[in-house]
């Protein structure tokens, strides 16, 4: 399982700049769910750093007001979710009473503690930290978070403290594919797990938040091994008053991080919300395969289901390589359907391609549509090879790979993706500029398709 991070201190100390600073982001595929903006925000670590959960929470203030009071609750309950708490402090307000209540809070959970100094840009360090030494947390990190100095270290004191997590790309193992259900809470993801399994498995109700855990449900279909992972919902609002909820959020990202493949479902009654917008943006950030169902279908007529279908195409436009179903847990109608895109998606993701035959497709691309001119000079892409899996990577050799256009890139993942079938899963690009280090094999690029390219403009010729 993926280790948790939780960014905690007062307010305005930097701990949303360094959220953003370890996710890669600036909020757009974070998971800022509605409710929880003043609490808690999860993201998954930038893909150039080892892979850990961040939890950013609002600012500890010790006030007495109600919202302070709910504030301090979810930085609570974000601190025994994690395994190591990053305690930011501002180098330039220097030592507050404000840091020695937070200081203090946190100590009594008895987690791993960080502490670091932000804002030190351009700062003696010698200067910053020694009264920051009396909160008695040991040698602070001094970094700046808007500037990115020191965060590398930081990273790697943090590798250190935290539980080693396994690496992302495996096969699909001897138990089955392991498909994690995730959705908001009262959705039906239960239902829909007992469904497929064919029993009560798990404890289904009306009532939101029934689940607390990851539940994993072995089961088999047609003789195939599957481990269908049932997830807590990852609430609305930040109204979560009994402890044992505590870890739903983190224990629902560890379960999309550990699983070949990923079902959302969304509840057709609700519409599609910016909630269930940022899960799915969650999933794809992680690079897993995934299906989507629409549940509670068969309670929708005419009207109320060509709005779902509107809403789908306004909000989710980026999800045209995902089979989106419309099921009934309940009933159990077109659930195998929904199995079966979730199966194909994760096989997808594991799928091998192959060099010779990517470099075919890189060349008919070309040949169909040439990439642009920037300042002058076409970018030139010369050979591709597959660079990983879970999801598909895709790495390109060229010159000016950099300047090559994002709605390029698109089509280029879309040429693939039709080619090798590889529907439900992202794919990523991988641009490398400089010598091609397979110069010694035959270049499809400079052989075929060149001629092919040639016997076109003389047809064209020809029949002007």
């Amino acid at each position: 399982m993926l280790p948790a991070v939780a960014l905690i201190g007062r307010p305005n100390v930097g701990k949303s700049t360094l959220f953003n600073r370890l996710t890669g982001t600036r909020d757009a595929l974070v998971a800022d769910y509605p409710g929880l903006t003043r609490d808690r925000l999860y993201g998954f670590s930038h893909p150039g750093l080892p892979p850990f959960i961040v939890v950013d929470t609002g600012g500890l203030t010790g006030d007495s007001d109600d919202m302070s009071q709910l504030m301090d609750r979810q930085v609570d309950l974000a601190v025994v979710e994690a395994d190591v708490v990053l305690l930011l402090v501002d180098g330039i307000d220097g030592l507050t009473a404000g840091d020695e209540y937070v200081a203090n809070r946190v100590r009594k959970t008895g987690t791993k503690i960080i502490l670091v100094v932000n804002k030190a840009e351009r700062r003696d360090a010698s200067q910053l930290v020694p009264d920051f030494y009396s909160l008695g947390l040991g040698d602070p990190s001094v970094i700046s978070a808007d500037r990115g100095d020191g965060v590398a270290a930081l990273v790697e004191r943090l590798m250190r403290q935290l539980p080693a997590s396994e690496p992302g790309e495996r096969g699909v193992a001897p138990e089955g594919m392991k498909i994690a259900v995730v959705g908001r809470p009262n959705v039906g993801k239960s239902t829909l797990v007992n469904r497929l399994v064919g029993e009560e498995r798990v404890l289904a109700s009306d009532h939101a938040g029934t689940t607390r855990d990851s539940i994993y449900v072995p089961f088999e279909v047609d003789g195939k091994p599957y481990v269908l992972v049932d997830t807590a919902g990852i609430r609305r609002r930040a109204k979560v008053n009994d402890t044992i909820e505590k870890f739903s959020v983190v224990k629902a990202l560890q379960a999309i991080d550990d699983s070949d493949s990923v079902i959302v479902l969304l509840d057709a009654r609700a519409g599609i919300t910016d909630q269930d917008v940022s899960l799915i943006g969650l999933v794809i950030q992680r690079g897993r395969a995934l299906a989507v169902g629409v549940n509670k279908w068969d309670g929708l007529r005419g009207y109320d289901r060509g709005q779902i279908h509107s809403e789908l195409d306004r909000k989710l436009p980026f999800l045209d390589f995902v089979d989106i179903h419309f099921v009934s847990a309940l009933e159990g109608s077109e659930i195998r359907k929904l199995l079966q895109s979730a199966t194909n998606a994760g096989l997808a993701a594991l799928k091998d391609l192959s060099t010779r035959q990517l470099n075919d497709v890189l060349g008919d691309a070309l040949v169909a549509h040439p990439t642009p001119l920037v300042r002058g000079r076409r970018v030139k892409l010369t050979y591709a090879h597959q660079g990983g899996k879970r999801p598909p990577v895709i790495v390109l050799h060229g010159n000016q790979t950099d300047r090559l256009p994002e709605s390029y890139r698109r089509y280029l993942i879309k040429t693939f993706r039709k080619a090798f079938r590889l529907k439900g899963t992202p794919i990523r690009l991988q641009l490398k500029n400089g010598e091609n280090p397979f110069a010694g094999i035959r270049n499809k690029l400079t052989g075929r398709q060149t001629r092919k390219r040639d016997r076109l403009k003389s047809f064209t010729k020809k029949n002007k």
